[in-house]
């Protein structure tokens, strides 16, 4: 059964970059209508519009962004589940999401944490990589992971859905086909070269994401939180080494590993074309792709080349979107049971998935 009944959206954190995509896709979506935008409920950002703070939306998101105190919280539950289906997408702090995603999952609504909040299923991992304790560690393997081009068939009639980060997006996308048609070497440790733009800091200023201050740099390295994700993800170690670079949108993820002796550049070009060939957010080229060809898109872009068992594959895409507030909406779609695409690409129609 197609679902074409308007299905109602609260985004928490609607201030940042991830926050404010998915208010302007939400608006723009033939089924899914913004109820309500949260901000954390001492944000200087309360009570202003959202086009205040992006005045190019003046006429478009004029839009309150509510403190999201108690009180408020508790409205917002009891007015998304008297209605046959809510969504709440929480573009906010690890911790922030990790306190208040189970309180906010209830009957008639779902929960997509946009942050890391509920990604790790190992909860000693969380003190090291998110710096608080996990008090939900008993779901964490419960939660469905949304990499929706995966993980798809996990998604539906669950009250919370945890969003992979950009890195690993990206990532995995170039490793998961390799590994699932046994592909690689077992001693194959990938080696992930990331690049992210400055918006994968968020929008708050400083320093060291500032354009005069900044080249291209690396960073955290050994340490990044999103390098045990990609780890538990893809079955294997990686090396991860992410780089910041000053440009606004994207990211450019280069992937070296090593395939078994006698692999063929037809057999790998079949591991991407069966996983990936009904995939409307996925574009396998024949060319490396750049960052502009996926900033500002919600796709995610795959190129590869092969010499002897040496696999380079190069995955692009848009931090905040496919790295985040697109792949929110793709999740959603699934859910309520919409073409992936919607409100995503204009050939995607009111239609059930398939």
């Amino acid at each position: 059964m197609v679902n074409t009944n308007k299905i109602p959206c609260v985004v928490f954190g609607a201030s940042g970059y991830a926050g404010v995509e998915l208010a302007k896709m939400i608006i723009n979506h033939p089924i899914f209508t913004l109820e309500a935008l949260f901000v954390s409920e001492h944000s200087n950002d309360a009570n202003k519009l959202l086009s205040d703070l992006y005045p190019k939306y003046k006429g478009l998101l004029d839009f309150p962004l509510v403190p999201g105190g108690k009180t408020n919280l508790e409205a917002l539950t009891s007015s998304l589940s008297s209605v046959d289906k809510g969504l709440v997408f929480l573009a906010t702090p690890h911790e922030f999401s990790h306190d208040i995603a189970y309180s906010l999952s209830a009957k008639n609504i779902t929960v997509l944490d946009l942050s890391g909040g509920f990604r790790l299923q190992d909860p000693e991992m969380y003190p090291q990589y998110y710096g608080f304790s996990h008090k939900y560690a008993d779901k964490l393997n419960s939660i469905p992971y949304g990499l929706p081009e995966w993980n798809a068939h996990n998604l539906k009639d669950q009250a919370l859905i945890s969003l992979p980060g950009c890195y690993p997006t990206a990532s995995q996308m170039a490793i998961k086909p390799l590994v699932q048609h046994n592909l690689l070497t077992e001693a194959c440790v990938p080696v992930i070269n990331a690049i992210s733009g400055v918006s994968g800091a968020g929008r708050k200023a400083a320093l060291g994401t500032s354009f005069c201050e900044l080249s291209l740099k690396p960073y955290n390295l050994f340490v990044h939180r999103h390098a045990p994700e990609i780890c538990q993800e893809v079955g294997r170690k990686v090396i991860f080494t992410p780089h910041v670079a000053n440009f606004d949108r994207g990211i450019l993820a280069t992937i070296v590993m090593q395939v078994k002796g006698g692999t063929t550049l037809d057999q790998i070009n079949a591991a991407f074309e069966s996983q990936y060939a009904d995939k409307p957010l996925i574009r396998l080229r024949s060319e490396p792709p750049h960052i502009n060809d996926v900033a500002y898109t919600p796709f995610c872009d795959l190129y590869w080349q092969l010499d002897g068992t040496d696999l380079i594959v190069i995955s692009a895409i848009d931090n905040v979107l496919k790295g985040a507030s697109s792949q929110a909406i793709q999740c959603a779609n699934i859910i309520c049971n919409l073409h992936e695409g919607l409100g995503l690409l204009p050939s995607a129609q009111t239609q059930g998935a398939a």
